[in-house]
């Protein structure tokens, strides 16, 4: 009998260790927590195992300050990078995270050169193209999530504009992760029924603004931080749907070589995910409207593509 699969969270913050959590929970895979800090990585990873005799989850949880405990993982989630601090320009950021997540990046694929990479350093679709080139890792193993977070936030705010279960609402979000990105409502449903048929347009654009604008929201919210459960929960689902070879059809951070007219750059679009990672692109017929939203955005990843000059 096979063994359990392995993930390895890189980066032990808010978003590396409620993943952890939430891998645990679903007996998804051993985990390996990995982070620079001292003792950060360990005492989580202790005090999660120590809650699996409570809710009799049998995973095995090990903290790291290096890379040799993630040999041979089937999966690699990357959380690391710094957040915005004041007077930190984006570019800084851009540049101080690409070394961080380029380095990363090349000691996990070092370690387990068969895994999939996804990652969640922001920003998110230029951030996938450094773990891209930094790991040499073919284009199906290597994707982002941001389209999760971003539908399930819009998924979120229709089901309360409905007053129905979530389970019933599907969300459809193209496009980088970000301001840019680019909401669907007519690719979007409650039981199978498009949206734009049981709400109006003020409604929906509303839902769409809040949504593009989903992440800054809880910032403004919390202060001292960013989103962490749904960020993580949208990374282990990705995880999940490629470990069990589910082909769920989510929307992902991939390298596209002409599909929607983009080439060569990490943009979010529908993907199968299955146990060869993403299996297919799904292209969709768009309006005038949307495929130039979805160019912007493809120029905004570019933006910060020619910064980093890679």
């Amino acid at each position: 009998m096979a063994g359990r699969n392995k993930i390895t969270v890189v980066g032990a913050g808010n978003v590396g260790a409620t993943a952890a959590h939430w891998i645990a929970a679903k007996e998804l895979a051993d985990v390996t927590l990995v982070d620079i800090v001292e003792g950060t990585p360990q005492g989580k990873s202790l005090d999660l195992a120590q809650s699996a005799p409570i809710d009799g989850f049998d995973v095995k949880l090990v903290g790291s300050n290096g890379y040799e405990e993630t040999a041979g993982s089937d999966v690699i989630i990357i959380t690391a990078g710094l957040p915005r601090k004041p007077g930190m320009s984006r570019d800084d950021l851009l540049n101080t995270n690409a070394d961080i997540v380029g380095s990363v990046t090349e000691q996990c694929a070092k370690h387990s050169p068969d895994a999939f990479i996804i990652i969640v350093s922001n920003p998110l679709d230029a951030m996938a193209q450094v773990a891209f080139k930094r790991s040499g890792f073919p284009k199906n193993r290597v994707m982002g999530m941001a389209g999760v977070l971003d539908s399930a936030r819009m998924r979120c705010f229709l089901a309360e504009a409905l007053d129905v279960s979530v389970e019933n609402v599907t969300a459809f979000v193209l496009g980088g992760h970000g301001d840019t990105m680019v909401p669907l409502p007519r690719y979007s449903t409650c039981a199978g029924i498009p949206i734009p048929e049981l709400l109006d347009k003020e409604t929906i654009d509303a839902i769409v603004d809040r949504t593009a604008n989903g992440g800054a929201e809880i910032v403004g919210l919390l202060k001292t931080g960013s989103a962490f459960y749904a960020p993580s929960l949208g990374a282990v689902e990705m995880a999940e749907s490629i470990l069990k070879d589910k082909k769920k059809i989510l929307p992902c951070a991939v390298y596209l070589e002409g599909e929607y007219g983009v080439n060569g750059l990490f943009v979010g679009v529908p993907c199968k995910l299955g146990k060869n990672g993403v299996e297919q692109i799904i292209e969709i017929s768009l309006t005038n409207d949307e495929r130039a939203a979805l160019q912007k955005s493809a120029g905004a990843v570019q933006e910060l593509i020619d910064v980093l000059g890679i």
